[in-house]
């Protein structure tokens, strides 16, 4: 049995505040002395990156249909230290606290993963229009999930002492404690653009702004009454999440694998990173809008998801780069590219040049793509054997052109997904799927065994320099 104070930050819907509050409630108890590990329920990459720069620790997701149910509790202990680093754990929600999986009754919910991981519910309430009313709201959120332990709520963007006055008091008939009160004018706001926040490695003041968030939230939360409600969280019987217990390191060499870094490209679970350095790998970061080469001896690519279409200038006018990458998709260097990989390794993104090892184009679209799916391996692929299935999501205001046809990477409810080239064995993966692999292990080590093949029969790098 494993103790690990912990709370869930709920909301009834998006655009209550919760990743403002939660955020802003790990950096306040970071600076209170308290050593944080910060979760996200859902596929989220962008929120993760705030809790990190909060926490100081890697961002981790918590999605049952990512990873499996059974993966949650271990994958928490584990962004926890297991959990001999953290002495309190902070999971943001997703979307209202009973939104989930859509027609999965709740599956994959922020309500699913507090009930399988017995944490106890804070909820943030956006107040700005509505006073005796949000009691009503927080009773019926309350009575919906007997199940679930709601200990608490914050009220966002107040109008007024009087005007929070009317709320606390409504509120007292539920029994649900009022840990704090924030009103309109504290500014806490997070820029946001077409697929939500800005990510914080894109924000040069997101250092000063979470401090200015930090303070206001001590001042404005009563932490130690957090503190304790956090500790009064059930005891956790499971083995922490370990990345070498997943996959079989390789003895001899260890190739290098190139991660697509920088502000372009800034999805990735850490987990991802974790497996491939516990399957013998060495992983070495890049950026495509500055480098103008890969990392010596690259013998893999990784490039997740991101903003291309934000840097598609940047983008293109990294020449070298650009030829760098062709030649070693040439050279056969095994290759992974999810969603914006795919992008920008298409002949063209909204006009712009990218790096023209796929036969395709990209482009914006008014329609934003998102939703979980289950997808099938059409054949062996870099990634998967042939009727293999997986879980992912989707999650991008782009589309991709020609159809993938005979090349498709998955087959996604019957439909072919993405591109997948290659003679012989493939050696490239790319599609618009995002996929966590510590819920699909077998994907990290069939591609950390191609990095190893390929290291093992090239002498020398391929032709990965800066000409």
């Amino acid at each position: 049995m494993v103790e690990l104070p912990r709370l869930v930050i709920a909301a009834p819907a998006s655009g209550h505040g919760k990743t403002t509050v939660a955020t802003g409630l790990m950096a306040a108890l970071r600076a209170a002395g308290h050593k944080v590990s910060g979760h996200k329920v859902g596929p989220d990459y962008i929120d993760p990156g705030y809790h990190s720069l909060a926490t100081g620790l890697p961002g981790r997701n918590l999605d049952p249909h990512l990873v499996g149910e059974e993966r949650l509790v271990p994958l928490l202990l584990a962004g926890a230290g297991n959990p001999e680093i953290v002495d309190i754990a902070v999971i943001e929600g997703v979307m209202g606290l009973y939104d989930g999986k859509l027609g999965g009754d709740g599956f994959a919910s922020t309500a699913h993963v507090a009930a399988v991981t017995g944490t106890p519910v804070v909820l943030v309430v956006d107040v700005s229009h509505a006073s005796r009313s949000i009691a009503a709201v927080v009773q019926g959120m309350v009575a919906y999930g007997p199940e679930l332990d709601v200990v608490g709520v914050i009220l966002n963007k107040a109008g007024s002492d009087r005007h929070a006055g009317e709320v606390r008091r409504a509120l007292e008939p539920t029994g649900v404690p009022v840990l704090g009160v924030l009103s309109r004018d504290d500014g806490i706001v997070a820029p946001s653009r077409h697929l939500g926040l800005v990510p914080v490695a894109e924000r040069d003041d997101a250092a000063r702004a979470l401090e200015r968030l930090s303070a206001r939230i001590a001042e404005k939360v009563d932490l130690r009454r957090i503190v304790a409600l956090a500790r009064q969280a059930p005891p956790l019987e499971a083995v922490p999440w370990s990345a070498a217990e997943n996959v079989s390191p390789p003895t001899g060499r260890r190739p290098v694998v190139a991660v697509a870094g920088g502000r372009a490209f800034t999805f990735r679970y850490s987990e991802t990173e974790e497996l491939l350095r516990a399957a013998g790998c060495d992983v070495a970061r890049f950026d495509p809008l500055a480098d103008p080469g890969l990392p010596d001896g690259t013998s893999g690519l990784y490039l997740g998801g991101g903003f291309p279409e934000v840097h598609a200038s940047e983008l293109s006018a990294n020449l070298p780069l650009r030829t760098a990458l062709g030649r070693a998709v040439d050279d056969g260097v095994p290759v992974v590219a999810e969603c914006a990989g795919l992008l920008y390794l298409c002949r063209a993104l909204d006009g712009e040049p990218m790096v023209g090892a796929l036969d395709a184009e990209a482009r914006m679209s008014p329609r934003l793509t998102l939703g979980y799916r289950e997808a099938v391996a059409p054949r062996n692929t870099l990634l998967a054997e042939a009727g293999e299935q997986v879980t992912g999501h989707e999650f991008h205001r782009t589309v991709v052109g020609p159809p993938a046809g005979r090349h498709a990477a998955w087959t996604v409810d019957g439909s072919p997904e993405g591109f997948s080239t290659g003679s012989g064995t493939p050696t490239v993966h790319a599609s618009y799927l995002h996929t966590h692999w510590a819920g699909h292990p077998s994907m990290a080590r069939r591609f950390a065994a191609a990095a190893h093949r390929f290291s093992a029969g090239a002498l020398t790098s391929p032709r990965l320099g800066t000409s």
